[in-house]
Order: structure tokens, then sequence, then C-alpha cells
């Protein structure tokens, strides 16, 4: 990991500049030598990090949502070239080509992080031994050194030996307390995000071997965050932790306010859409006049649940707009007659009863 950690050295000095200034923040609250102080400016540069990725986790979910689309045409290639792998892999790329897919867009936020993650390693590494790094000169680095969170330093692992700890100035029985709590909710919340993806917003209708992937890796994240853990200073395990607690809520805003199409979250919002729009008699909000916009272009390549939606507008009266709004369902018909030219229906003749066809009609009187 030390190794790792020199490989983005580099960085080191603007992530000890940005735990500084927020420092310098919270330290004139909580007073310059508290575990708080030094414990929320980490806090602070994952947030200030998770803000800046912002436009590659949307790009994530693109890629996502656009993998998940390709599997089944994936699944044909592999099936049609299943002894030639090179021609195999030259359709998957020309697939890829012709649906602007990028299958490595859905790492994008990990590996952006990474520099970063090991710089704060490399950083806290440095503090625990005692030795001035970036813009952390000693003083700073006896402050962040001596800082304790719930009794355990900031620089302090769950490996580290009782002398070492002693030499921080705090217990081997806290050390291990505060890391262990720490690695079980770091992999908890891994596994929590994981398990809510897989079971509401994936595409149920389809099913192909990248689903039996990602449904392989909520087990496996959650296992590998807690063998590697034991190994991170509670620092590190600070950052982790806030970066899978901002990931997991930041996966809940998407799934309620922007579900993939097919998933059990598309049809709880849809429902929940349903609901408004019966109540209100119209659709308020860009974003859900956009997704009742996205259902009405695709036609008859709706999937079953908007589908149901649709239906269910109509049982109510209601009609979805191209431009996501929802009228009345007369609305919508007078629209469509004036669209057509606003000619007025043909008036039909009164059909005569068999005693008016038989009797003559009188002649006009003469004037």
């Amino acid at each position: 990991m030390d190794t790792i950690a020199g490989l983005f050295s580099f960085i080191t000095t603007p992530v000890s500049w940005i735990i500084v200034q927020f420092h310098s923040l919270y330290g004139a609250v909580f007073g310059p030598d508290s575990g708080w102080a030094w414990g929320l400016s980490i806090v602070s540069l994952v947030v200030l990090i998770r803000i800046c990725l912002i436009p590659l986790f949307v790009k994530q979910i693109k890629a996502t949502r656009g993998m998940q689309a390709l599997q089944p045409k994936m699944k044909a290639i592999q099936e049609r070239y299943k002894n030639d792998k090179q021609r195999q892999s030259e359709e998957m790329m020309k697939l890829y080509k012709e649906t602007g897919t990028n299958p490595l867009s859905s790492c994008l936020p990990i590996l952006a992080q990474s520099p970063f993650f090991f710089a704060l390693y490399h950083v806290l590494a440095n503090i625990a031994d005692g030795k001035t790094i970036g813009v952390l000169n000693q003083q700073l680095v006896d402050s962040a050194r001596e800082a304790k969170i719930f009794g355990a330093p900031i620089a302090a692992k769950f490996m580290d030996s009782s002398e070492k700890v002693a030499a921080l100035g705090a217990s081997l029985t806290d050390v291990r307390i505060v890391t262990a709590v720490m690695i079980v909710l770091m992999s908890l919340s891994q596994f929590y995000t994981q398990r809510q993806l897989m079971q509401k917003n994936v595409d149920l209708s389809v099913k192909t071997p990248f689903m039996q992937q990602q449904k392989m890796l909520m087990y496996i994240f959650p296992v590998i965050f807690a063998v590697m853990g034991i190994n991170f200073p509670v620092g590190v395990l600070v950052y982790w932790l806030t970066t899978n607690v901002w990931t997991m809520g930041q996966q809940m805003y998407v799934i309620n306010q922007n579900p993939t199409p097919g998933s059990k979250a598309q049809d709880q919002y849809l429902t929940r859409l349903l609901k408004h729009a019966t109540s209100h008699g119209e659709v308020k909000g860009r974003g859900k006049k956009k997704i009742v916009a996205g259902i009405v272009a695709k036609g008859p390549d709706r999937n079953d649940i908007e589908r149901k939606f649709i239906t269910a507008l109509s049982k109510q009266g209601l009609a979805a707009q191209a431009d996501g709004s929802v009228i009345k369902s007369s609305e919508a018909t007078a629209d469509s007659d004036a669209a057509s030219g606003g000619a007025a229906k043909r008036q039909q003749p009164k059909r005569q009863t068999k005693s008016q066809r038989q009797t003559p009609s009188k002649p006009s009187p003469k004037k």
C-alpha cells in the first residue's frame, strides 16, 4: 500500500493544503488539536471531491444504463462468434462505437478518486511517523498525530502494535474497537449500496451474465473492503466511510428521481407520478415532465411498466403529451380534430320509419 501511495505523491501537496484550510476553519470552533477538527477536515475533503465528480457520476449512470441495454446484443455476438474470439472482440468494439458506449465510463468516479485516496493514505502514514509532508509543517503534524476520534488517533491502524499505538498516546483496545466499528460500517454501506442497485434499479426483463456479475460484486466488494480496512489508518477509514455514505445517498436520489427503465424503481416512480397527475390534473416539475416526455417518445417501444402507466392515465381520463405535460383526454381529442383541419363531421340524415316512407309527400300549394 505504501508503494502505491508513493506513486500518487505528486498530489499529496494539494491534498494536504485542502486539509490544512479546512482544519483552520474547524480548529477555530473545536480547537486546533481536536480530533473533530481533523476528522471533519477529512470529511470535507471527501465532500469537495465528490461534488467535483458529479459530472463523472452522471456519465457513469449513462454508461451503466447503456451497457445494460446492450447486453442482449452482446450476448448474441458472443453466441454467433463463440469459436472466433478475435471476430467477437471486433464486433464488440464495433457495437460500442456505433452506440457511443464506453465500458470504462462506469468506473470513472472510482478511478478519479484513487489519486486522492492514496495521497491521503500517504499523508496519514507520514503523520503517524511524525514526518512533515506537503504543506503540513512539524507543528501541524504533531497536532494531527495526537488528534483522536473516539479515543483512536487518526493515524492509527487496526493492525498496529501496542507499542506503536502507545507512542500515539492511545490504547490498543480503543483503536481496535473504533477501527472495527468503522470497517463494519464501511462494508455494510458498500453492500447496501450495491444491493439497492441490484434490487431496485436493474431492468428485470433482461437476464444476462452482466447481472450475475453485478450480484457477485455485491458480496465480493464488502469482503475486500473489510480485508483491506484493517491496514487503513483511522483517517482513511473516515474518508472511505464518508464516500460510501455519499455514494449511497447519491444513488438513492438517482433511483427515486430517474430510475432505470424496466426496473422495480421505475414501477414505483410511475405509480407515484400517476397519483400526482391524478390528484393535480397535471405533471409538475421539469424532471417529471422529462420522464413522461421520454415515455411518450418511445411509442410502441415502451416496456410493460411504461405501457401500464399510459393505460392507467387513460383510465383516469388523462393523456400524456410529447412535451411531458398531461391533459384531459377530451382536450387531446379536440386538439387532434383541430390538427386535422377542424372540419366538422357531416351529419347523417335521420332515418325514416316504414310508415313515413310509404306516405306520399303533399305537393306544395300553387301561388
